[in-house]
């Protein structure tokens, strides 16, 4: 990721009246590590609910695609994927820990589908980007699904053989496959970042080409929260 990439997102939250990444490290440094918010070994949600997880370059981008769509209940921005515990964003976008930034999504099972939430993930990505999404380069930007059991899996990739053929996609898809981790929820000012910072957010999406790439592939931009 260049430097003024880098710097655009540093922007957005300078604008959204943040303090400077070493003065947030600092900050974070001194608060007790959050423990994971779930695992794969943890117990499973009960139900009706399910769980969905996937990376596609940035969180507040991912976060805005599926908040407010039918059957979801929530979803929360994070890290997954990599091999440090506790990790914190700094040290993420950083790209030395092996986590992606990720989001985790509760669903109702009644009224929405894994497979209506994938054909959702698919289409605000671009999955024949390797190593990131849009302007943001690196493997903690890369995409993913992250799967939760053998219906998961099997319905993800199903659903890259459904959109590999198709024309616009003749790079072939890089998006990863892979089972799920523990995932860690990021800081609570990336939470709802797109809600609270609008003006920042908007402007870090359209500077890092997300819409425009989306179009050129899909044929529209890419799906955000309605409030």
């Amino acid at each position: 990721m260049s430097f003024a990439l880098k710097s655009l997102r540093a922007a957005a939250l300078a604008l959204a009246g943040l303090v400077s990444a070493s003065q947030v490290h600092a900050a974070t440094a001194t608060q007790p590590s959050a423990p994971p918010h779930r695992s794969a070994a943890a117990k499973p949600v009960p139900q009706p609910t399910e769980i969905a997880t996937f990376a596609g370059g940035c969180f507040w981008c991912e976060e805005a695609t599926f908040e407010g769509y039918p059957g979801v209940i929530s979803v929360t921005s994070g890290y997954t994927g990599g091999n440090r515990k506790n990790p914190t964003y700094e040290e993420v976008s950083a790209g030395g820990t092996g986590h992606a930034e990720s989001i985790e999504i509760i669903f109702d099972p009644r009224k929405t589908t894994y497979a209506a939430l994938l054909d959702l993930y698919w289409h605000n990505i671009d999955p024949t980007q390797a190593g990131g999404q849009f302007c943001d380069h690196g493997t903690q930007y890369r995409s993913a699904i992250f799967y939760h059991g053998e219906a998961q899996r099997k319905l993800a990739l199903h659903s890259v053989q459904k959109i590999e053929s198709l024309p616009v996609l003749k790079g072939g898809i890089a998006t990863q496959i892979v089972a799920a981790g523990v995932f860690y929820p990021a800081e609570d000012y990336h939470q709802d970042y797109y809600r609270k910072n609008p003006l920042e957010y908007h402007a870090y999406r359209q500077g890092c080409g997300r819409d425009a790439r989306l179009t050129e592939i899909w044929g529209k931009p890419g799906r955000e929260a309605r409030e």
